[in-house]
């Protein structure tokens, strides 16, 4: 009888283990499951983030070089009034004193 015992204790030992082998098998299923899950819902998050990020920087440089591009074209313009108005100071002098002698002078 002890012998039936003792094979009984061990079939019910060869029982548990295998339970608990299904167990942790289950468990690591489980785990890998979880683990996959968050690594999906990471990247997800890092590619939205990374979108936000790219976005903003899109924004930032299109301003600068729309900024720049109207600082360039003010400081064009301004140059070229300068230029005309010192071109038309140097001669106004000369325009004046032909004007004043064509009205002076009368063509007898």
């Amino acid at each position: 009888m002890d012998s039936l015992r003792g094979q009984g204790g061990i079939q019910m030992l060869l029982t548990a283990e295998q339970e608990a082998g299904r167990i942790v098998s289950a468990a690591r299923t489980a785990k890998l499951a979880r683990m996959k899950q968050a690594k999906d819902e990471a990247e997800r998050e890092m590619e939205e983030y990374r979108s936000k990020l790219e976005e903003e920087y899109q924004a930032q440089v299109s301003g600068t070089d729309q900024e720049a591009i109207t600082k360039r074209l003010d400081d064009e313009t301004e140059g070229r009034i300068k230029n005309l108005k010192d071109s038309s100071s140097k001669v106004s002098k000369d325009i004046v004193k032909m004007l004043i002698k064509y009205v002076t002078t009368t063509g007898a």
